[in-house]
């Protein structure tokens, strides 16, 4: 053994290593960030000296840090500061909707924009009409991002505010809704049509700005016990509030950056400087480009072969099976090009239809640049067929599953899809057999970003409204925790460094306020992160 002393010891718990095995330690002891040692209570407290700190678990359950490996803390640090957050969870009524926008109304100047997000439709009264957003707004333009960030509504001064009138062209890949017997827009906006009017609501944004905001949710995340996160389309922007936060040391959360492919230009502005997946450091490192061609089977955008069930939203196109954002070319062109120059290409489809279209680019980047551990990634991959499971497992591609949307937006899958479609919706279980690596994400801000939200999902297979996702495809607790350690830290070649707890790992550790792995099974969604361990520092503890 070395002659320093650890810095920290933690000792007296049940410390899950997640490793092949499925072993339990009660003590480990770190140095300089890093685990140096593992064991018994008595071997490791031999090691302290003057100056270690000692942790006492008093039987307490550890775990990994969690790697949430798909979230947008970019998207939350640029609203956290002015938008209003509608979810459930704080309006679930249409008139409370439009009662809280009459009060921002009355709290801001005549064009002052009004901008809300996270609100759900299914959970909270369906949609407000435009002459209702109109007459909620005073005249002031409004905007009300959909939770899946895929649909938004704007009312008439919006419509106004950003150039494009009362009749306005649909853009490629996007659609105003119109009513069927009128014509006239209803304020619904899918897709590239809703881009139009965040681009303009988000043009204000700084990286300096963005930082802040950004402080403030990895100190909210890491109290759910998050460590490491991967920024999904992470843009120029965002690129620079990290590196504005690494550089004035108040970056305290690792951050893995997914290039994003809906900034025009930007992944090819990496590739062009000769970037490539692996650039950075352990708080800072690139993990790959990702593009985003399928939407949101929530809102009813979402790519599938079978049209939508339930009620339509009015003005949908009937049948509705769906849209992709992308001509299949162009998008092979861009991934070939990115899997060429060294970045692992990340490619979200959500419905059948839509990730079979994810895996026709990721097969046209494999003819092109044959390469055998390529980690390619489908984001989301919610409907998983037999045919396109033997597609993934055939191709060596990581499902990268959405399993967030389990507990948010499960009720809303069961009532647009059917309940027969659970059988192939997040199908852990079928993956896990067939060999096929499926990290879980949250996908915040789209979900919570509390982890054990949908670790709860994963293993009872139900939603928080009750949904039954199929008991199918339930796997085991830990089964489900490594999907948000081993091969979350797996998906970002990080396997070497985070993950699991081994000498030589990063110090990376949460303390739970109950056993994960015995505790009652209803109460996996109640557990609460006791102290939170980064980099051998504790920066959370209750």
């Amino acid at each position: 053994m070395s002659s320093f002393s650890p810095d920290l010891i933690l000792h007296g718990g049940k410390i899950a290593v997640m490793d092949a095995d499925g072993r339990f330690i009660s003590a480990l002891a770190v140095h300089n960030g890093r685990i140096i040692a593992t064991g018994g209570d008595d071997d490791i407290r031999a090691l302290a000296g003057v100056g270690t700190e000692m942790f006492n678990l008093e039987g307490r359950t550890a775990i990994p840090g969690i790697v949430d490996s798909h979230t947008h803390p970019d998207g939350y640090a640029a609203r956290i500061a002015s938008w209003e957050m509608v979810s459930p969870d704080k309006i679930d009524t249409r008139a409370g909707l439009l009662s809280r926008i009459a009060e921002l109304a009355e709290e801001r100047g005549p064009d002052d924009w009004i901008v809300c997000y996270r609100f759900d439709d299914v959970k909270s009264g369906g949609y407000p009409s435009l002459a209702e957003m109109d007459q909620a707004a005073k005249g002031r333009p409004l905007y009300i991002q959909r939770t899946d960030g895929h649909l938004g509504l704007a009312n008439s001064r919006a419509y106004t505010e950003v150039g494009l009138g009362t009749d306005p062209a649909d853009p490629p890949f996007g659609r105003f809704d119109r009513d069927p017997a009128s014509g006239a827009v209803t304020g619904l906006c899918r897709e590239t049509a809703a881009l139009v009017f965040l681009s303009h609501i988000e043009a204000a944004n700084t990286p300096e700005m963005l930082a802040d905001g950004l402080e403030q949710v990895f100190a909210e995340w890491r109290g759910f016990g998050v460590t490491s996160v991967y920024n999904s389309l992470c843009g120029r922007k965002s690129i620079e509030a990290y590196q504005i936060l690494r550089a004035q040391g108040r970056l305290e959360m690792r951050v893995g950056i997914i290039v994003s492919g809906r900034e025009e230009g930007l992944v090819e502005s990496f590739i062009r400087a000769g970037f490539h997946s692996g650039l950075g450091d352990d708080w800072l490192r690139v993990i790959g480009a990702e593009w985003c061609p399928d939407c949101s089977t929530s809102g009813r955008t979402a790519a599938y072969y079978e049209p939508y069930v339930g009620a339509p939203i009015p003005g949908e196109p009937e049948p509705n099976t769906g849209m992709l954002l992308y001509e299949a070319a162009d998008l092979a062109a861009r991934a070939v090009a990115a899997h060429k120059a060294g970045l692992q290409v990340m490619i979200e489809g959500v419905g059948d239809r839509g990730i079979d279209f994810a895996l026709d680019a990721i097969e046209a980047c494999l003819l092109a640049a044959p390469r055998h551990d390529h980690r390619m990634r489908v984001e989301h991959c919610c409907y998983v067929t037999p045919p396109i499971l033997e597609r993934l497992k055939r191709l060596g591609v990581i499902d990268s599953s959405a399993t967030g949307f389990m507990y948010d937006l499960g009720g809303a899958y069961v009532a647009n899809r059917g309940q027969a479609a659970m059988q192939h919706m997040w199908p852990h279980r079928s993956l896990i057999d067939a060999g096929v690596p499926a990290p879980g994400h949250s996908d915040a801000m789209v979900c919570q970003a509390n982890p054990f939200l949908a670790l709860w999902s994963m293993i009872t297979r139900r939603s928080d409204d009750g949904g039954d996702l199929d008991q199918c495809q339930a796997v085991s607790r830990i089964e489900a925790l490594h999907a948000y350690t081993t091969l979350g830290a797996y998906a970002g070649r990080e396997e070497a460094v985070k993950g699991s707890i081994e000498p030589g790992k990063l110090a990376d550790i949460v303390v739970l306020d109950r056993d994960y792995f015995t505790c009652p099974e209803d109460e996996i969604r109640d557990i609460r992160v006791q102290a939170t361990v980064l980099d051998g520092s504790i920066l959370h503890h209750e």
